[in-house]
């Protein structure tokens, strides 16, 4: 059996992988390595990292959860916190006003005039990056009046600007909200709309799509490639979305546990990857052509390591003996309509009637309410034991708002959310706090989901205790020690806490958190929106698995119409505060009625090779335009 030294790097095409005639790049990364210290040593998280960016082309960066991506990210913008630390390497960055300097040894005065101006990053959290206490508006202007000297006035008019161009609903008041008052998906227009500000040299995204919509998205992906084609910005591209990178990428960097692992040009690493870690990363997406399939294969399936780090190729990949085969279209259907016949006889675990949730909007001196935003319009459906709901739509049409309203973390205007045969609008306090424990909800945000002074066991251990669950704290870190287990970390995970963990990472600690309580629906607000390809079949496979065995139901709300085929029996699409499409899987995507449901289904980046080629053709279409 063929080995594949760890330190070994595939690479395609020319030697410098580079599509543009250019001898210079605008950033050249050379043996980076950034460590943590930890009780048990130092881990070494980036390791001897080396690569180019040129001016005008987007260099995608993808790997796993932890596999230091958005460590090697934070290293060159030199905001890698405590208890890392860059431990050696060159950035060398081609700056305007400065000439060539290294990035990892620039003073830090003269770091503030490349960072926010000539280089700029997208952060992962919106939620986190941006300051609670100042207005969107403001923050975004702060950079113009920094960077840009020009007067407020104008900065304000030029963040309203920004706001329109990362569309932004209602600009003008979106400049006086507060992070708080805006959706997920908004937050990260707005940390991109900042990025974007003083028109960047090199732009750094990190994971700057993954709770965006497809439609947003694809409008972000658009605006981020004419940021690329009108200034000549080059673009470092971080995520775990490949069908993403197949859109907007010229070249692809895959990195794996700190080292590069394969790198080429787009069409070649996805058409004939030659590493067997990145075949798992192509195998483990849920495909919008795919039918319907049981489970879904992951890295693990593809590749093994000896005890020296070396890694081996596995012959026969488990997927293709212990996974279902994908059906043909016709049978597909028969096992989808015979679920929702099995689900039609039982009796529904969670009926919504007519749901409102109405948010006033008031004027004058005594904030007199004169109009609301219908954020729930009327909303009414039903949820079976055992079955899972997706729920779909745009950033700002009520998705989050419904699943928090239904556990009333936001009180309903109107409507009834009865639960196990009890209206839970009408329960007490303290009835609502009981009823809980068999209805949980997984949150958009894992980082603002965890208490930061909590160990993460602790945090799993603490409705345990709340709802009085097992005899003990010996029984129940037994049984958080099964759930981080079952989630795919590890039992050392338990005493740490959430900073030390990837976003990934955390999100798995957040859904093993749900599980605690047994319970027998779990709201799923965005839940794998966070995780890379593998750790997301992980987790999907795994909420298949509580569904089969445990009955347990499931109210999936995403973005990613692409899991939404994949995991759900039935999906609701929502626009504007009301449900305009439902149906199963294979009616909305076979033959959507609506136009909006169509829109959904268009923007999703397919992936394919004949797409690949096509964006590509246009990329360069388009480069050789404004060339000219």
């Amino acid at each position: 059996m063929p080995c594949v030294s760890k330190s070994f790097t595939f690479t395609k095409g020319n030697d410098t992988l580079s599509p543009l005639s250019t001898p210079t790049p605008i950033l050249q990364v050379k043996n980076l390595e950034a460590l943590f210290s930890t009780n048990h040593g130092s881990v070494k998280a980036v390791d001897k990292v080396s690569f180019e960016v040129y001016p005008g082309e987007t260099v995608a960066l993808v790997g796993e959860s932890g596999s230091g991506k958005s460590v090697t990210s934070l290293s060159l913008m030199r905001l890698l916190d405590k208890p890392g630390h860059i431990a050696g390497g060159k950035a060398i960055f081609q700056s305007k006003q400065l000439g060539e300097v290294d990035l990892l040894q620039l003073p830090e005065k003269q770091l503030q005039q490349v960072r926010g101006n000539e280089i700029s990053m997208v952060f992962q959290e919106p939620g986190t990056s941006l300051n609670p206490v100042y207005t969107c508006g403001k923050q975004v202007a702060e950079v113009l009046l920094l960077h840009a000297g020009i007067s407020k006035k104008e900065a304000r008019e030029r963040v309203v600007h920004l706001f329109e161009r990362v569309r932004l609903p209602k600009p003008e008041k979106l400049f006086e909200a507060y992070p708080h008052e805006i959706s997920g998906g908004q937050q990260q227009r707005v940390m991109l709309a900042m990025a974007m500000a003083c028109k960047p040299a090199l732009l750094i995204a990190d994971e700057p799509t993954s709770s965006l919509d497809v439609t947003v998205q694809a409008r972000i992906l658009e605006l981020i490639d004419e940021l690329r084609v009108k200034e000549n910005s080059a673009v470092l591209f971080i995520t775990h979305d490949l069908g993403v990178v197949a859109e907007i990428a010229d070249r692809v960097l895959v990195m794996y546990k700190g080292r590069l692992v394969e790198q080429g040009r787009v069409l070649d690493v996805f058409t004939s990857p030659q590493h067997p870690y990145t075949k798992g990363l192509l195998a483990c997406r849920p495909k919008l052509s795919a039918n319907y399939q049981i489970v879904l294969p992951t890295v693990s399936d593809f590749l093994q390591e000896d005890v020296f780090g070396n890694i081996f190729e596995k012959k026969e990949q488990a997927h293709q003996s212990s996974f279902t085969d994908v059906v043909n279209e016709s049978s597909w259907t028969v096992t989808q309509t015979k679920r929702e016949q099995e689900n039609k006889q039982k009796p529904p675990l969670l009926q919504v009637e007519n749901l409102k949730v109405y948010f006033p909007i008031r004027k004058g001196f005594f904030s007199r309410t004169v109009d609301h935003v219908r954020a729930v319009d009327g909303v009414s459906f039903e949820v079976h034991a055992g079955e899972t709901l997706g729920l779909v739509g745009e950033s700002g049409c009520g998705k989050t708002t419904l699943g928090r309203a239904l556990l009333r973390l936001i009180e309903p205007t109107a409507g009834h959310v009865i639960f196990q045969g009890r209206d839970l609008v009408s329960l007490s306090a303290e009835e609502l706090r009981k009823s809980r424990h068999d209805f949980q909800m997984v949150f958009q945000d894992p980082y603002a989901s965890l208490n930061p002074m909590y160990p993460v066991g602790e945090a799993i251990m603490e409705p345990m205790r709340v709802h009085k669950l097992y005899k003990n704290d010996r029984e129940r870190r037994a049984k958080a020690l099964q759930l981080l287990d079952k989630v795919g970390l590890l039992p050392e995970h338990f005493e740490r806490y959430p900073h030390e963990f990837s976003g990934g990472q955390r999100q798995r600690v957040c859904i093993a958190r749900a599980l605690a309580l047994q319970p027998k629906c779990i709201i799923c607000d965005e839940a794998v929106s966070a995780l890379d390809v593998s750790v997301q079949a992980q987790i999907l496979n795994l909420l298949n698995q509580l569904k089969h065995e445990l009955g347990i139901s499931f109210l999936f709300i995403t973005h990613d119409l692409s899991v939404a085929k994949y995991l759900s029996d039935r999906i609701l699409v929502m626009h504007k505060g009301k449900v305009v499409e439902s149906g199963t899987p294979e009616q909305l995507f076979l033959n959507p009625q609506q136009d909006y449901t169509k829109a959904l289904i268009d923007a999703i980046p397919k992936g394919e090779p004949g797409d690949i080629i096509a964006a590509q053709e246009k990329r360069e279409a388009i480069k050789a335009g404004v060339m000219r």
